[in-house]
């Protein structure tokens, strides 16, 4: 959510902060905004909408400067609108912020009281006027933000500026992530090192609690209570290569089409084709001493727990328990001494996975968490990470960091059955090799695309859609139904298919069409037994399974997307192909923003 960016420097920041500004573009924004620093002042432009609009503002009235900063705003308290973009000054003070201050209405009428006017509907603009404050009773801005910090309560990262001080720029982060970067007579600040990339590869990142001082020779980091600090100084992943669509029509379409290549990368990190078998980096403690493990994610990698509970289960025959993060940490569950974690996070700074981590951690639990940002805070805080090889995402709803988890998630199973002896190496050796396969069935499964195009005409009208499936494929239709709400805005639940007599199939009728996700398993002919009772209330179905199920029960369905025969165990990394397809082209012949879909954010920096 939101995105920062801000540079001191020798050249003119503006187009720096624009450029900055588009590769953040992919976290989701509703307005953005920069100021420079000018005579003294600052050079403020801001807009609503799409950052073309502020680059057209910035184009017809350039502003001058060499010490800047940016944001794109994703509405939290305001609605979007020009004057509640940021950033937000005094005229002593700009700042921008990712995050929320909690305390803000008390600040408010504090500061308020003491003469301050406001003029916006956020919970941003008190930083400024707090700031200003300590300004006035006399501070340097170092003195000044350090007060400042110490009566701010939420999460929040900020980059900050002074007028008429050319020589320094201030940024701060609790609980919300911030990298620097160090480039040839620049210091670049901004929430993701992605936006770096084209500038420098040398980064540090802010510790929670942490604030920097920035100048154009180096940084001064400081903890939680202002004392100096030495941060590390890495080479960042990321290339500085902008991330373009290519041949495709948005960044989603490129994203699905590139999973036979992710996959194949992630499996790679795993998996030893000579020995048959999988190597997991090291992890700091037995994985044969795990007696109960807790998976802990949000939204898609949710549902990725909930596959990898099903494939733990019945290869390692170790209890999972699997929580929503944002529930996980406030319901304070009991936990074994010395038990395991696994939190699942794309992007690595989700706030709801990382505070559950630091719950875990606080008590006493060994943890492992599976990022695809290897820099990331979950990935540094954590005792062990997993990693995908997705790449960089741009499309909001996620689809190859999602096929990514499942291989990395099927990888650690494996890993773990073998540990806790509950498979042998011929039976590994049968998975992984099954695994291996994938990444050419995904390829076939593209090969419906212009199909699944044209099934996305029967469901477009639709105000309702169904998915169901079984063990799991129960999963899958959870994923299928999040996809299509996410972009095309239409309304759609997925349920486990032995549900529907328990209130679902009330819903039932011609106007609703049905997903069914249909492998088959060992639990093929109760899915199909499921179809047929909404098949006969007259729904269309829209069947999903390979040759040979569709050839026992295709025939009664609206229409079916043929699979390739594989392993049950990989068939749930497949059939999420086609759900992720049938929700684009619903979505694009809505004519909705598939990419950046209203309300939504790729990455969940709050709470």
């Amino acid at each position: 959510m939101c995105g920062i960016v801000g540079v001191i420097g020798r050249r003119d920041a503006a187009p720096f902060l624009i450029e900055g500004l588009r590769r953040l573009e992919y976290r989701g924004y509703d307005s953005a905004g920069i100021a420079t620093l000018v005579n003294g002042g600052f050079a403020i432009r801001r807009a609503e909408g799409k950052l073309d609009r502020l680059d057209a503002l910035v184009r017809a009235n350039p502003p001058k400067g060499t010490v800047g900063i940016g944001h794109t705003r994703w509405a939290t308290h305001g609605r979007p609108s020009e004057s509640n973009a940021h950033p937000h000054a005094t005229t002593r003070v700009a700042v921008v912020h990712n995050g929320i201050i909690e305390n803000y209405q008390d600040l408010k009428t504090e500061l308020a009281a003491a003469g301050h006017e406001f003029e916006t509907e956020t919970d941003t603009e008190v930083v400024p006027h707090l700031v200003d404050h300590y300004l006035a009773l006399g501070m340097d801005p170092e003195s000044a933000v350090a007060e400042a910090l110490q009566k701010l309560e939420g999460a929040f990262a900020l980059g900050i500026l002074f007028a008429g001080r050319h020589d320094l720029l201030i940024a701060a982060r609790r609980g919300s992530p911030l990298a620097i970067g160090f480039g040839e007579g620049e210091t670049i600040l901004a929430s993701d090192a992605l936006a770096l990339a084209p500038f420098t590869r040398k980064v540090a990142y802010l510790e929670e609690g942490d604030w920097a001082v920035l100048r154009r020779d180096g940084v001064a980091f400081h903890d939680e209570t202002g004392r100096t600090v030495k941060r590390a100084v890495r080479e960042t992943a990321h290339d500085g290569m902008v991330v373009a669509k290519g041949n495709y029509r948005h960044f989603m379409q490129k994203e699905i089409h590139e999973q036979p290549a992710v996959i194949g990368d992630t499996l790679t990190a795993y998996y030893d084709p000579a020995a048959g078998a999988i190597r997991l980096p090291e992890i700091p403690f037995a994985l044969e001493n795990i007696e109960r493990l807790q998976i802990v994610a949000c939204g898609t990698s949710y549902y990725a727990g909930l596959i990898a509970r099903y494939w733990i289960e019945s290869l390692a025959r170790v209890p999972v328990d699997i929580d929503i993060a944002s529930e996980y940490r406030y319901r304070a569950p009991p936990v074994q001494p010395g038990g395991a974690a696994l939190f699942i996070s794309q992007s690595g700074e989700t706030a709801d996975t990382l505070a559950a981590l630091r719950f875990a951690k606080g008590v006493k639990q060994r943890t492992i968490c599976l990022v695809n940002v290897n820099e990331s805070t979950i990935a540094r805080e954590a005792e062990a990470m997993l990693r995908t090889l997705a790449g960089t995402e741009i499309g909001v709803a996620s689809t190859k960091a999602f096929t990514c988890q499942l291989t990395a998630l099927a990888c650690f199973a494996i890993a773990l059955a073998r540990a806790k002896g509950t498979i042998d190496a011929t039976e590994e050796a049968r998975l992984t090799h099954a695994l291996a396969e994938v990444p050419a069935r995904a390829l076939e499964v593209l090969r419906h695309d212009e199909q699944i195009e044209g099934l996305a005409h029967s469901i477009r009208h639709a105000t309702d859609v169904i998915y169901i499936g079984r063990g799991t494929g129960y999963p899958v239709a959870l994923e299928g139904a999040l996809k299509l709400k996410e972009i095309s805005y239409i309304h759609a639940e997925g349920f486990a298919a032995g549900e529907l007599k328990h209130g679902p199939i009330a819903l039932i009728d011609a106007k609703v069409p049905v997903i069914v996700v249909a492998p088959p398993d060992a639990l093929f002919d109760k899915t199909v037994s499921n179809m047929q009772e909404v098949i006969a209330r007259g729904a269309k179905v829209v069947f999903i399974s390979d040759a040979s199920g569709i050839k026992r029960l295709g025939s009664l369905a609206h229409a079916s997307i043929e699979m390739p025969r594989v392993d049950p165990f990989v068939a749930p990394i497949l059939y999420t192909i086609p759900v992720q397809l049938l929700a684009y082209h619903v979505a694009v012949l809505k004519g909705t923003d598939v990419d950046q879909p209203r309300n939504l954010a790729k990455s969940v920096t709050v709470e």
